[in-house]
């Protein structure tokens, strides 16, 4: 079964540590084809280690979106999380420039909370489980 990143709710008892409120995180995939050679010209660990340098970061599981990759699922925070946001599916992530964004938009908040810059809109995907059967 693939993985699938799940949004906390505002009435989760996880949306606080005891650091504080839960902040944006970032899911990438790294499966059969995420991460993988497949995708060529791309340095999965570096793109892996610079996202983890700016945002906490999920390794998971393939995503089920292989035509897509590489995928990254930017979840909200707590605080997005209550302003009625939900996580944000980004496909074709494979060059440094698109992952500088998701860096800095994570870092500045993410769903909910930082306006998506427009150019993420060029990398946005529906959800696996939203698709509909054509």
């Amino acid at each position: 079964m693939p993985a699938t990143p799940t949004g906390r709710t505002t009435d989760d008892a996880r949306t606080e540590t005891a650091a504080g409120p839960v902040p944006c995180r970032v899911v990438v995939c790294r499966d059969c084809c995420c991460g993988s050679p497949k995708v060529t010209g791309v340095d999965h660990a570096a793109q892996t280690a610079r996202l983890r340098a700016q945002v906490p970061v999920r390794v998971s599981a393939c995503l089920d979106v292989c035509d897509q990759a590489n995928v990254i699922v930017v979840q909200p925070s707590a605080e997005g999380r209550a302003a009625g946001a939900r996580p944000v599916w980004l496909g074709l992530v494979n060059d440094p420039d698109a992952t500088e964004d998701i860096a800095g938009w994570a870092r500045a908040g993410g769903p909910g909370v930082a306006p998506r810059p427009d150019i993420l809109d060029l990398y946005a995907i529906t959800p696996p489980r939203r698709r509909t059967a054509p």
